[in-house]
């Protein structure tokens, strides 16, 4: 559904994008991850025909960002960080001009506008001027536009910005609800929580280059190393002894606790639970230790060897 091959932009003597390439299939989520200046929204304009690139190229639903610009802009759903809503106008007359743009018929644009206002909570608001809707309540409008023609790509950027807890709830059911075999999303964000909640695959983009891609799961092996596991007991563990002829590394211990790291969990817990159990300890929990998205983006971030890792 989107496809890029050294996607590149410069801007004078700035390359502020250098040589992207994604691959990402119909019905997958993708959470491009950066910091300020990075070159995410530089490479969402792209996708959506607004820049041109400097070099490479890239299809979007299978159209080409130059040649066929007009299509593309018609098969994207795009939400910016900066909304270009109008102030003067209300919810209804707003999206029904945009339904007009998209060529919409009216029975069906008044269908979908009533159906995303009530989705959205912003039924009973809809006769009000934009230019009063708090910054939560603009965003879930600027989310409907650009769901209002159904498309079958969405490039979201910072799509719970500004949003109290339960509307920013609200909109990832909402993104959750939306990814069908059918459609693709990208989400740009700062929020590593809803990032690695939302998304199939993470693509981390640093100075203009992505240098790190892949499921959540395999970033996570590929630049934090194996898992660790706790173990708790309910007796002390101070005669528990264990020699394991496989990948097992202790890597801390207290009275009732260990944790150790192994790279093949499903052949090393099971012998630990064992051994365990064999020498009288009581075990009362056996876990991973959790690991976040943000301990893998920093470290990659942070990375000064050159990072690039990629495990599509």
């Amino acid at each position: 559904m989107i496809e890029t091959q050294d996607l590149s932009k410069k801007f004078e003597d700035f390359l502020a994008v250098d040589g992207v390439g994604l691959k990402i299939g119909a019905g997958e989520v993708l959470a491009l991850l950066g910091p300020n200046g990075a070159g995410k929204t530089t490479t969402v304009r792209m996708l959506t025909s607004v820049l041109l690139p400097s070099r490479g190229w890239a299809r979007v639903a299978g159209y080409d960002t130059v040649s066929q610009a007009p299509q593309v802009r018609a098969s994207v759903g795009v939400l910016t960080e900066q909304h270009g809503l109008y102030g003067r106008m209300n919810a209804d007359d707003y999206l029904a001009f945009f339904g007009r743009l998209y060529n919409m018929d009216k029975a069906s644009c008044r269908q979908q506008v009533n159906r995303l206002l009530e989705d959205f909570g912003l039924a009973e608001a809809r006769k009000r001027r934009i230019g009063e809707y708090s910054k939560g309540m603009r965003q879930k409008l600027a989310l409907a536009r650009a769901l209002l023609h159904n498309p079958p790509v969405l490039l979201l950027d910072e799509p719970t910005s500004a949003m109290d807890p339960e509307s920013a709830r609200l909109v990832r059911d909402s993104i959750r609800s939306l990814r069908t075999a059918s459609r693709t999303i990208i989400i740009c964000t700062h929020n590593l929580a809803e990032a690695e909640e939302l998304a199939d695959q993470i693509a981390i983009i640093r100075r203009g280059k992505i240098i790190a891609r892949g499921t959540p799961t395999d970033l996570k092996l590929a630049l934090l190393g194996p898992a660790e596991y706790e173990m708790r007991s309910a007796a002390h563990l101070d005669g528990w002894k264990l020699d394991l002829p496989v990948d097992f590394t202790l890597t801390g211990q207290g009275l009732d606790w260990l944790r150790y790291r192994t790279g093949q969990p499903g052949k090393v817990n099971p012998l630990v639970l064992k051994v365990s159990l064999d020498q009288g300890i009581p075990i009362t929990s056996l876990q991973e230790v959790p690991r976040s998205l943000e301990d893998v983006y920093l470290r990659a971030i942070n990375s000064t060897d050159g990072l690039e890792v990629s495990h599509v």
